[in-house]
């Protein structure tokens, strides 16, 4: 809203958007005191008073804020350096103030929202955001998602698993997709690789199943002048009359990917916090999110502008039963009851019309979307003792499984919900338990869970904190944890004592229990602090890596 070097005058993109008639996506930087803030309220107000209509009639939206949550997330402190973000009841509250500030001018229909990663907006903390906007804005860049397998070839289905997860969350506000691209150059992330060729292909795979479909801004038009950054998404060069570096015609002709693409609007899953759909952690609870380019306020967002709703169709499954991102179907007859499996990225969902057999559940865990107080009879597979002498390393250089729900449950508080967390935290009144899905591939392995605690020195992108000594019990759970899961309702899922470490010490990695592994299911383990031990710690596959997981041999 603010024209750089001053204090609160309105931005010179106003009068040249009325120039040319482009609507807007307003923003207010949200990551100041409220000094800050009431600046950027005052070059609002200031702007519909100077420039009415001609204005009004061009705003699409009002962000209040962009990216704050996570900026102010473990992840984003360390990519940052500094907690430059601020807590969600600050972006609740300044979008309150901002909507007050509309009522009685010619932007008073304007709808407000927020701009954030998508790994914001499904950590459970922040959902007074979402209980305070109109609109949920979405920042999600597979590029970026380094902790995952990110080809260009899985850049359609790793966005859409990330906007079907915003959407499960969004309290039935529309999603826009405030961030998306692809660079035209710069380092590889993995196995994503930054070129022309990539990044036309992700604007016909992600672009044009969104483009008429779902608001959109694309990042970016242009950030090759004076110099090119890296990486640089720019569909332009340093030349902003110069044609576009690749073909932006749609080859599907603007309209949704075919169901087969994996996960299109056209076969939108209206996922629970109990079915996660994302590869790269649904809930972001073991991902190291990315914030995509934007850095600071002075960060220019725009390409392409397309005015849609967003709305969610369900894929058709048994009741209490939720399918994300799926990648395949299978149907299998068994004592002539019919029973269809749904391979997803994550977890296989086996649902019958007529009610599941042991025998035809096959080697599949059914997950339901039930409250921990009330969990499905089999949602948590048995896993076999492992045969004497069966350990697999402590370490993650061969095949592992990160944690998909990660929530912690508070003797001091016990009806609290805490959600899903990017955090695992081991204290005297908290215990965290850990939700593994463990493929189809791992059939006939031996599992290890493994807790590893590297020197603070090691860590790249995360941090713990360690304030007292003492050791951790593990126990296997026989239900699965969900966002609803509290100190008390976790009573209900069992605790099943596998393994425990005597003493707690950095620099350390512990095989916790080995077992064969419950191949295409889900396990579930809770930590629980002995002797005192004080741990919280961001759970993260980066060097090094941190936390617990599950590795195989």
């Amino acid at each position: 809203m603010i024209q750089g070097g001053t204090a609160n005058t309105p931005i010179a993109a106003i009068p040249a958007a009325i120039n040319t008639k482009t609507t807007l996506l307003l923003g207010l930087w949200a990551s100041v005191d409220q000094a800050g803030f009431t600046n950027e309220l005052t070059a609002l107000t200031s702007a519909i008073n100077q420039y009415g209509t001609a204005f009004t009639d061009l705003i699409v939206g009002i962000s209040v804020g962009s990216e704050d949550l996570y900026r102010n997330s473990p992840t984003g402190i360390a990519a940052n350096k500094a907690n430059e973000g601020v807590d969600p009841d600050v972006v609740a509250n300044y979008i309150a103030q901002t909507k007050a500030a509309l009522v009685g001018t010619a932007a008073s229909a304007a709808s407000v929202g927020h701009v954030d990663t998508w790994t914001a907006w499904v950590n459970g903390s922040n959902a007074a955001v979402i209980s305070a906007s109109d609109w949920l804005g979405m920042d999600a860049y597979p590029y970026f998602q380094n902790t995952i397998a990110n080809s260009i070839e899985l850049g359609n289905s790793t966005f859409f698993e990330a906007y079907d997860n915003t959407v499960a969350v969004a309290q039935g506000k529309s999603v826009w997709v405030t961030e998306t691209g692809w660079p035209v150059s710069g380092p590889q992330e993995n196995q994503a690789v930054a070129s022309v060729d990539n990044a036309e292909i992700y604007w016909q795979d992600v672009g044009c199943a969104l483009f008429g479909q779902i608001n959109t801004w694309w990042y970016v038009l242009q950030d090759a002048a004076p110099t090119t950054p890296s990486p640089s998404f720019g569909i332009v060069g340093s030349d902003i009359n110069s044609a576009p570096l690749y073909n932006l015609t749609c080859s599907n002709g603007n309209k949704p990917v075919p169901s087969s693409s994996t996960s299109s609007r056209a076969a939108k899953t209206a996922s629970s916090a109990s079915a996660p759909a994302s590869s790269a952690g649904p809930n972001t609870e073991s991902v190291q999110a990315s914030p995509g380019p934007e850095t600071s306020p002075a960060s220019a967002t725009l390409s392409q502008t397309t005015a849609a709703g967003s709305g969610a169709t369900s894929v058709g499954s048994a009741p209490g039963t939720t399918v994300s991102a799926m990648t395949g179907m299978t149907t299998t007859v068994v004592a002539g009851k019919t029973s269809t499996t749904y391979q997803t990225t994550l977890v296989t969902i086996t649902s019958c019309s007529e009610g599941c057999t042991s025998t035809a559940s096959m080697a599949t865990t059914p997950i339901s979307s039930g409250t921990a107080a009330s969990p499905p009879a089999s949602s948590v597979a048995t896993a076999p003792a492992a045969p004497s002498g069966s350990v697999c390393p402590a370490n993650l250089n061969g095949e592992y499984q990160y944690p998909h729900f990660i929530v912690p449950v508070n003797s001091a508080m016990p009806d609290k919900a805490y959600g899903t967390q990017y955090n695992g935290t081991i204290s005297p009144s908290i215990s965290t338990i850990f939700n593994f899905d463990l493929p189809q591939s791992y059939a006939g392995k031996i599992c290890s869970l493994v807790f590893l605690l590297p020197e603070q020195a090691a860590l790249e992108t995360s941090a713990y904190t360690l304030s007292a000594q003492g050791g951790i019990t593990v126990g296997k759970l026989d239900f699965a944890a969900t966002e609803q899961t509290t100190y008390n309702s976790a009573k209900q899922l069992g605790f099943h004592p596998v393994g425990s470490i005597a003493s707690v010490k950095p620099g350390n990695s512990y095989v916790v229990s080995s077992f064969a592994c419950a191949a295409g299911a889900r396990v579930a383990f809770e930590f629980e602090s002995t002797g005192g031990l004080d741990l919280e710690y961001f759970q993260d596959f980066n060097p090094s890596p941190i936390g617990a997981y599950i590795t195989t041999c």
